[in-house]
């Protein structure tokens, strides 16, 4: 099936994805308005310049993302939310990675593309959206052929999801809470199932509209959405209560339920629930609760799954053109 890759959201319709809307940053459901053309920054870490952290193909996304041959990620350094928890935090606390120009954005599609990456994932590029329109259009125009996944925590701001329609073939979001007490707990923001809800409805009304999941032949995705949960240890309740939410807010969409939660170096510190692995009998509970509701698609992960070769090593590969040499990376 030959998608569409048009843009049916016009410029002059992007107005929170317009460069200028950094001068009082709203990207985000934070909405900390940050002048961020003024050298100030956000929350989430980010100021004016692009910053990755790693570019390159991954196999551990889900079957219909990574495939046999690889997801071309494009890891983006800073993050809206601020899980404690998190086993990215290097990136997405740390804000660790390069500086660039925002045309090689562009230029890594494209490198990614020539490596055999089945499509281009951009992970955690809330904070940069306003540089996807034209990195999208000016890869398009140099040979750029695979879809493009925005793989996100789920909080983000509704206006911004409709803005990326056109954009974004395929969503890979998470849904993290049901309780808003505990985004506030662990990822320090007030009000995430809300925001979660309002743009994971959003993204599938947009799914639907452009005619559904779509696969090609050798069963990877080229149009649709995944919804991602992380079981926490100790939050299988909360986590049942989640797969409630994706199922009133998006129907029967594939979800992938995940088990590989592994503490980090501050949760095994602190101690209490969160220092371990979930449990079989967690993971069971909310599997059964996904069969139970009706969902036709459910990826999940084997026992043993918890392991630190999921996280990939931040080391800014790809990032540079070859031709660059050696930059330090900024922490």
């Amino acid at each position: 099936m030959e998608l569409d890759l048009g843009d049916p959201t016009p410029n002059a319709d992007r107005t929170l994805l317009a460069p200028a809307s950094l001068a009082s940053c709203e990207l985000c459901p934070r909405r900390c308005r940050a002048d961020r053309t003024a050298g100030a920054t956000g929350v989430c870490g980010a100021g004016s310049t692009l910053r990755l952290a790693r570019a390159a193909l991954h196999l551990w996304e889900e079957p219909p993302i990574s495939g046999e041959t690889g997801s071309g990620t494009i890891f983006f350094s800073g993050c809206p939310l601020k899980c404690i928890y998190c086993q990215n935090h290097e990136i997405s606390t740390g804000n660790f990675g390069i500086d660039v120009p925002e045309q090689r954005l562009a230029e890594i599609m494209l490198e990614l593309q020539d490596q055999g990456a089945l499509n281009i994932n951009l992970v955690t590029a809330t904070h940069f959206a306003h540089l996807l329109p034209d990195a999208l259009r000016a890869a398009r125009a140099r040979g750029l052929h695979i879809p493009i996944v925005y793989n996100t925590s789920g909080y983000e701001r509704t206006e911004a999801v409709r803005e990326l329609n056109g954009i974004v073939d395929i969503w890979l979001t998470d849904f993290k809470y049901a309780d808003a007490s505990l985004g506030r707990e662990l990822s320090h923001v007030p009000d995430y199932p809300e925001q979660a809800s309002r743009a994971l409805a959003r993204m599938a009304a947009q799914v639907a509209a452009r005619g559904g999941v779509v696969y090609n032949e050798d069963g990877i995705m080229q149009q649709g959405i995944i919804v991602r949960h992380l079981v926490l240890p100790g939050h299988a309740d909360d986590s049942c209560r989640v797969l409630d939410l994706i199922w009133n807010a998006a129907g029967d969409m594939p979800i992938s339920v995940m088990n590989q939660y592994t503490p980090n170096e501050r949760m095994r510190t602190d101690g209490g629930a969160m220092a371990r692995a979930v449990t079989d009998e967690e993971y069971e509970m909310v599997l059964d609760h996904a069969d139970d509701l009706g969902f036709s698609t459910v990826f999940w992960q084997e026992g043993g799954a918890v392991s630190e070769s999921f996280t990939p090593a931040f080391d800014t590969t790809g990032v540079l053109r070859a031709a660059d040499g050696p930059i330090l990376p900024r922490a």
